[in-house]
């Protein structure tokens, strides 16, 4: 008994030395808890890692979702496809499309956002474009006829008005600030499921995914993987902030529903359209009179430069603004206005927010040698 006591007590002995020694010479990590005036750091993320993931978007989504409506449009005079109808309808919400183009009324649902209190709404051109007859839902449940305001195809973009006042208007966003790997909350009316809210991260910035047929279209899109599907047409995309960064367009999908991204035009080409369609009635754009293409590792070695980002000037426009200022085929535009461009989607974005005679001010490399060349942007002819 007494050997057994003994073995006992060494054993305590040496478990209290071995935890002095690892306090006494443990290497000494920089993590400190401290008062309220000074709350505690941890700057040794091997010992401590903080997650940056936010587990609440209670806030974005109480601000998103009263501004955002359920549009009705209906066709009450029988009709063929409109214009430029001819999208694929793999890629773009085409809701409302009769794919047999047969002279019936047509009906379909999707999403707009207030973006004025006075009742003006910003929504998809292909939400609209073929009715004559439009109904608005609010989120308390409140119906309004609705009337055109106008429309723009270029970048699929239309507004229409409600008689009402004090409505609940979601405030623009910044998207050119957005960030890639940023939360985001895309709200609408998915399969006629009103005031949706589905959550993602902006997966990408400036695609360009050809659905609105080239030409003077502007492409550009956010990419997102938050749920969309058809009906979110027309809604909002907006940020933690509750601020507007883009409206939902379009889906790269086989099936007709979400199959992992979206796309949502960015809110400095929807504000700027939707001022020019409420003051005008339509877009006034400006127009640089360039042929372009994103430049590669093989034409810049072809021109003997040392970057690979940038638009790639393949040929001007007679009589257009940039031949009369000076460019030259060949020329690759960096930035504009001091803004970074290393595509052509990004480009059209800078220029697509700008009108008829506004100068822009064009950074170029031109075989190796930097330029920068002033250009007074003009109206497509």
């Amino acid at each position: 008994m007494k050997q057994l006591t003994s073995l006992i007590f060494a054993g305590l002995i040496g478990g209290l030395f071995a935890l002095g020694g690892s306090i006494l010479f443990a290497p000494q990590n920089d993590v400190q808890l401290v008062n309220n005036d000074n709350p505690a750091k941890f700057t040794n993320f091997n010992t401590a890692r903080i997650s940056s993931t936010p587990t609440d978007f209670t806030k974005a989504a109480e601000i998103g979702m009263p501004a955002v409506v359920h549009i009705t449009a209906r066709q009450t005079e029988p009709g063929n496809q409109p214009a430029g109808f001819d999208r694929n309808i793999d890629e773009l919400f085409k809701e409302f499309m009769n794919p047999f183009g047969s002279p019936t009324p047509r009906q379909g649902t999707g999403s707009g956002v207030i973006i004025d209190g006075s009742g003006y709404i910003v929504t998809n051109n292909h939400v609209v474009e073929f009715a004559d007859d439009l109904e608005v839902t609010l989120a308390d449940k409140r119906k309004f006829k609705a009337e055109l305001v106008g429309t723009d195809v270029n970048t699929d973009i239309a507004v229409i008005k409600i008689n009402s006042n004090e409505l609940p208007a979601l405030k623009y966003g910044n998207s050119e600030r957005a960030k890639v790997g940023e939360w985001v909350l895309a709200v609408g009316n998915p399969f006629d499921l009103t005031s949706t809210v589905t959550a993602g991260i902006i997966s990408a910035k400036g695609r360009n995914i050809d659905i609105l047929g080239g030409g003077a279209a502007i492409e550009s899109f956010i990419q997102t993987d938050a749920v969309v599907n058809p009906g979110n047409s027309g809604g909002a995309l907006i940020n933690l902030d509750g601020d507007l960064i883009g409206i939902n367009t379009a889906i790269k999908t086989r099936t007709g529903s979400y199959a992992g991204y979206s796309f949502a035009v960015p809110s400095t080409i929807v504000e700027k359209v939707v001022k020019d369609l409420i003051e005008f009635g339509s877009s006034q754009r400006g127009f640089l009179g360039i042929n372009i293409a994103d430049l590669d590792n093989d034409t810049a070695n072809e021109l003997g430069i040392n970057i690979t980002e940038g638009v790639y000037v393949v040929s001007l426009v007679n009589d257009g603004s940039a031949i009369k200022a000076g460019l030259l085929p060949g020329d690759v535009i960096t930035s504009v206005n001091g803004n970074p461009v290393k595509s052509s989607p990004e480009l059209q974005e800078q220029v697509g927010t700008l009108r008829p005679g506004d100068t822009v001010l064009l950074s170029v490399n031109r075989r190796g040698k930097l330029k920068e060349i002033n250009v007074r942007l003009k109206q497509l002819n």
